[in-house]
């Protein structure tokens, strides 16, 4: 059983490695690096070996990601666009030059981070991974079509074919006899007498039956080609027959059968009693219904292509229009109470009025719960009256509904306030003309014979590609490993099916089975998004290339690092160099080299502490990560307990069924940590991220992107005053955000600048010392200290400002100083510094406090964000909403309250106002051991300001120390979605079927066996 921590690494006989800032390993084959000095970096001189496996870690600010991915990767990706020619690299992302004297034998480099840059509805699982593009090659060659009204298979018929279909059938009817007749249509100018007479001049005298033309056409003659039983026409004569037919029937022909064998067919047109029609066509044509096909191609199949893209929601699958759920938001309101809520306002109250005279006329009950009215009735309220047909014939005498009048609305949207009040009362719903599709309708009469239990219930057999898309990738992997496809299959065929298969084997193995290829990607975690990219660099068999991985172990369950390991190691067995910054042990116990960069965060890291083989670093006693490694240290968990009992308030959320979830019931116990666990795509994101969060944010009248997913109600919300959700998602990438004006502590610091004397005899205020805007900032570099220059064919480069050396400010707004500093002074200032000088003014303490809190103490005031890593930026978020905790925590008006909203006073009369909700998405990502410590610390500060606590997680350490746990699964897709255990950290932990629970035992024994050799060691040793 995998787990986060390993059991443990053994000690190696001999001493360890020690290294200095200056290493060398001295082999050819190595990435040589000289002088790096990028942000925190001091110096650092070292030789990293290639086609090998290297895990840098340390903890979180200490220089990795300044390392990695700002240096090395950093100069390997320039050097590679320099290649190619200066028209080409217009088009291409240049990386700044890092800071480094040189760097020797770097291949051209790809990192994949744990961020996911998508936002468009375009993309798709399929289309990042390419498999759609490979399904649209597959469905273009070798899928079967289907005819979109007799659902009965359309294929191009042979005269070999058409041959044995005869002889079967006409041997199951009893050997009737077969007319074989070809259609002939009458032009307009043309009697019948008169084509009569020239197919007798050609030789054809005898005209099995006239049939009369559709929709307007001219009718149509069967010519008879030959007449025979199919006992007694020889190959030769039936082949003759056949393929003339064909000829003069421009690809169609009909037999005849008549015979006492014969099943009437008098359904079919021109079909007279006691007697059958049998079609035939050499083109994509049925021959059934008269329907002409178009031969396919892959842009059929692609809903980003024009071609194939649904014409009424351009290949997005949803269109935005009026959502009945805004408009009624509470169904528990009546109509007379006010429950069409946009009809409540000064401006349409008419409508209210309109409502009332009508429901009486029409005998609508007024006054009991919208949910409770017949299904008729609220027909009648949302669509109007059936007969409504426009405002001038209908109003006032038939009701317009809902419906119509926001149609009304539409027609008065070039009003600013009208366009305004639409988009209040509008979503995204499921296309109508596709339903979801997102292609036209001739794509989906194409199928794979592909057999599956969620294949159509009609006639036609097989799978359209909208289906093969929604099935989860472990379904379709195994439905294309049995495909077998006859008689069409080619070279070219094959080496498709094989990419297509080669390729959801990736998937498969990197713990993504439970994706669907229709999932959006802007819906995807950043280690989910991680993974793809992987398989990609696995799919296109690149060698000589040097992969940088920021922490792959994302996303994943402990169960399942093992997955991610193989896959690093089938690159670096490639030939191919990973260097990977990873905080997870049993990554680093794998890797060929560790290297371990610190001591400390920001100023007091940016050195090499140690370096070896994993057991190496275990036993180094300089190394901060080594006792981790070797289980001499674990997380301290010295946290309060907080007991969940029958009086603990909870939050319900009953009857969750989105996606994968299978009717769930979940109780979170409000002001406590609850851990989310389960295997990875078991529904932890669906249940809060798409279920949850956006119910509740509706409920507290927040704008949200999407819709809440289904569910059937929330209870006890009342004992939450808000919800705050703190994803993996990105911070920024301004230059001019930084951690003091991210925690709201910049105000009050330019309120006290602006409060000196002189500034106000000067006429300045808190304006005047921002760098963002107003005339204190420098005219020149408008703020932001440093000057953006292009160069055009090389890489941009930045200039500390010339006019105010990278201070941001007008010389005289510098003049001005508060307690000895100026306002470019204060911006140097690390937190630790600023908590000392600011100790009197509470305001500014309140917004720093957090920073420390997190761990953030050594960050300058001034830093830009983008120069964090991820670490650092999720701690920035986290310390963020500890800071809006602290300053909106409030009490009765007459109770003070402190930093964190602990009631001082008289705290009998004192009753806290509800909390908030926090929600996390693994918040540990970027963590080193050591910063996880720190982490639960300000979960404590939350949870002592009375809020509460979801935390998706698979950190162990977090788990362990989680008030309650609700773990999903028992597995990822279809297979998940039920809630298998929950209760505190012992009860999930003794329950056998779940693999958190599992995780979790793994842990706890390795622990006792490591204290156990720990003591022995001791004992011995006192011996």
């Amino acid at each position: 059983m995998a787990f986060s921590v390993p059991a443990f690494v053994p000690m190696p006989a001999s001493k360890t490695r020690r290294v200095s800032a200056d290493v060398s390993i001295g082999t050819p084959a190595a990435i040589r690096i000289r002088g790096a000095r990028q942000n925190n970096l001091r110096n650092l001189s070292l030789d990293l070996p290639l086609n090998r496996l290297t895990v840098v870690t340390g903890v979180s600010g200490s220089g990795k990601s300044s390392l990695v991915f700002d240096t090395l990767y950093a100069e390997g990706q320039r050097r590679y666009v320099e290649t190619f020619s200066p028209y080409a690299r217009q088009f291409l992302d240049r990386m700044d030059k890092p800071q480094v004297d040189r760097i020797e034998g770097v291949p051209p480099a790809i990192a994949i981070d744990q961020t996911n840059p998508v936002r468009t509805s375009r993309s798709t699982v399929g289309t990042m991974t390419e498999l759609a593009d490979h399904f649209k090659l597959l469905y273009a060659r070798a899928a079967h079509l289907h005819c979109r009204c007799c659902g009965k298979p359309v294929r191009r018929d042979s005269v070999a074919s058409i041959a044995a279909d005869l002889r079967a059938r006409a041997s199951a009817a009893g050997d009737p006899r077969l007319v074989v007749c070809f259609p002939v249509p009458v032009p307009a100018n043309f009697s019948e007498e008169e084509v009569a007479g020239l197919l007798s001049a050609q030789g054809y005298t005898r005209i099995q039956q006239r049939v009369a033309g559709a929709g307007g056409e001219g009718d149509v003659l069967q010519v008879v080609q030959d007449r025979f039983r199919a006992s007694n026409a020889d190959d030769a004569r039936l082949a003759e027959a056949l393929e003339t037919a064909l000829q003069r029937g421009h690809g169609r022909l009909s037999v005849h059968a008549s015979g006492e064998g014969v099943k009437p067919d008098g359904a079919q047109a021109g079909a007279a009693a006691g007697e059958a029609v049998w079609r035939y066509s050499s083109g994509l044509h049925c021959a059934d219904c008269d329907i002409y096909y178009a031969d396919p191609t892959p842009g059929l199949f692609s809903f980003n292509s024009p071609i194939g893209a649904c014409d009424t929601c351009r290949g997005f699958g949803r269109v935005i229009g009026v959502d009945y759920g805004l408009v009624v938001p509470d169904e528990s309101k009546t109509l007379a109470g006010g429950a069409v809520k946009p009809w409540q306002t000064e401006s349409f109250r008419e409508c209210q009025d309109d409502l009332a005279k009508m429901a009486k006329k029409y005998g609508v009950a007024m006054n009991i719960p919208v949910r409770d009215l017949p299904p008729e009735h609220r027909q009648w309220l949302f669509e109007g009256d059936p007969k409504w047909k426009s405002w001038d014939s209908s109003w006032p005498r038939l009701w317009y509904g809902v419906r119509h009048f926001f149609d009304w609305l539409e027609s008065k949207a070039y009003k600013m306030h009208i366009r305004v009040l639409l988009s209040r009362y509008r979503s995204y719903t499921e296309c109508p003309a596709c339903h979801g599709a997102r292609l036209k309708p001739d794509a989906l009469l194409w199928r794979l014979p592909i057999a599956v239990k969620t294949a159509p219930t009609e006639a036609s057999a097989g799978i359209a590609i909208h289906e093969l898309m929604a099935l989860p990738i472990d379904r379709i992997r195994e439905a294309v490993a049995a495909l077998r496809i006859p008689g069409v299959a080619d070279e070219a065929t094959e080496l498709v099916l094989g990419e297509i298969r080669s390729r959801l084997d990736y998937l498969a193995d990197v713990g993504l089975g439970y994706l669907t290829l229709d999932r959006q990607s802007r819906t995807l975690s950043g280690g989910e998004v991680q993974r793809i990219n992987l398989t990609t660099a696995l799919g296109t068999s690149l060698v000589n290339t040097l992969f940088v991985l920021d922490e792959p172990s994302i996303g994943l369950h402990p169960r399942d690092i093992g997955r991610i390991l193989g896959v690093m190691t089938r690159l670096r067995d490639a030939g191919n160099t990973l260097v990977v910054v990873e905080h997870d042990p049993q990554v680093m116990v794998a890797a060929d080299e560790l290297l371990e960069i610190g001591p400390g965060p920001g100023e007091r890291g940016g050195g090499i502490v140690a370096r070896g083989t994993p057991a190496e670093i275990a036993a180094d006693p300089a190394s901060v990560t080594g006792p981790w490694l070797a289980g001499r240290k674990r997380i301290d968990i010295d946290r309060p307990p907080r007991p969940v009992d029958a009086a603990t308030p909870r939050l319900v959320l009953a009857g969750a069924r989105q996606h994968n979830l299978r009717n769930v019931d979940a109780a979170f116990p409000l002001q406590r940590l609850t851990c989310l666990t389960g295997v990875s795509g078991s529904g932890k994101s669906t249940l809060i991220q798409d279920v949850l969060y956006p119910a509740l944010a509706k409920h507290f009248g927040e704008a949200t992107t999407e819709a809440p997913g289904a569910f059937d109600r929330l209870e006890n919300v009342d004992n939450l005053r808000g919800v705050v959700m703190v994803d993996q998602s990105p911070i920024g990438k301004s230059s001019r955000s930084n951690p003091v004006s991210y925690v709201g502590a910049w105000d009050p610091i330019r309120a006290l600048f602006a409060a000196l004397p002189e500034a106000r005899q000067r006429g300045y205020t808190p304006g005047t010392f921002s760098f963002n805007a107003g005339h204190g900032r420098c005219p020149t570099c408008t703020g932001s200290g440093f000057e953006h220059v292009e160069m055009q064919f090389l890489s941009d480069v930045w200039l500390r400002c010339p006019d105010c050396d990278g201070k941001r400010y007008r010389p005289e707004v510098l003049e001005l100083k508060w307690n000895g500093l100026s306002v470019a002074d204060v911006l140097e200032l690390t937190v630790h510094e600023a908590l000392d000088v600011f100790r009197e003014h509470p305001k500014v303490l309140a917004a720093l406090a957090p920073l420390a809190d997190v761990g953030l103490d050594y960050l300058r005031l001034g830093q830009p964000v983008p120069t964090l890593s991820g670490g650092e930026a999720q701690r920035l978020k986290l310390a963020g909403h500890l800071a809006g905790a602290a300053q909106k925590k409030t009490i009765r008006k007459s109770r003070p309250v402190d930093n964190f909203g602990e009631k001082t006073g008289d705290k009998a009369g004192a009753a806290a106002e509800p909390g908030l909700l926090f929600l996390f998405d693994e918040p540990t990502t970027g963590l080193h051991f050591e910063d996880v410590a720190k982490l639960l610390g300000a979960f404590d500060k939350l949870l002592q300001a009375g809020h509460s606590l979801i935390v998706i997680e698979h950190n162990l350490d977090v788990i362990a120390a989680a008030d309650w746990i609700i773990d999903l699964g028992p597995e990822g897709g279809e297979d998940g979605g039920a809630i298998v255990a929950e209760g505190p950290p012992e009860t999930v932990r003794a329950d056998a079927g779940s693999h958190t629970g599992a995780a979790l035992r793994e842990y706890a024994a390795a622990l006792a066996r490591t204290r156990t050799e720990a003591a022995t060691g001791h004992a011995g040793a006192a011996a």
